[in-house]
């Protein structure tokens, strides 16, 4: 299936599939996230274990705080993948993802990996030469994922265990590698 990007009179990305029927046609919308979606996005995570699920009200603050740098995705109106992303201060020229959710309708299409590529571009990561992310090193489709974008960046992809279980979590939770993925050039 071949998705064609089209921008609309809100200059939010709809991708329409070329090559589908009626029957299975989509229209995925990629926009900036809005406060409006803080609520849907708690229940998107709530839904996708093994996800952490964070308070409505951190949601809110990702969907604002962080919406130069983050991204919605709708289709027929309903938010169905979200990643959340902010550039740490020390690090101008990074991106870290927080959180990547797609909703089970929609895995295996490619949708996750197409919401990174839209942040890159966004004239906030500008300046954006490294993505960073933690990952749990049991998480094989997140491993994948940012492997597959680094090739797709024709990039390298380096990664250390940042957070430990014990020394971070007090056992309760396994520990985060921190991937870079980078140097990429200017934009995606």
């Amino acid at each position: 299936m071949l998705a064609i990007p089209i921008y609309n009179e809100h200059k939010s990305i709809v991708l329409k599939s070329k090559e589908a029927t009626q029957a299975d046609a989509f229209q995925l919308v990629f926009r900036q996230p809005t406060a409006e979606d803080g609520y849907p996005l708690n229940k998107l995570v709530e839904n996708s274990p093994p996800l952490d699920p964070n308070s409505v009200y951190c949601n809110l603050l990702q969907c604002t705080h962080f919406a130069d740098t983050s991204v919605a995705v709708e289709e027929d109106g309903q938010l169905v993948g979200f990643i959340s992303a902010y550039i740490p201060p020390a690090k101008p020229d990074t991106v870290f993802v927080w959180q990547v959710v797609v909703d089970k309708s929609q895995r295996g299409r490619g949708l996750a990996k197409r919401m990174m590529q839209e942040i890159v571009r966004r004239p906030a990561c500008e300046n954006v030469r490294y993505l960073e992310t933690t990952i749990t090193p049991d998480n094989d489709a997140s491993w994948a994922l940012f492997r597959s974008f680094a090739r797709d960046m024709d990039t390298e992809l380096n990664h250390h265990i940042w957070f430990e279980r014990e020394a971070h979590f007090q056992g309760h939770h396994d520990s985060e590698a921190l991937l870079r993925i980078g140097p990429f050039g200017q934009r995606a």
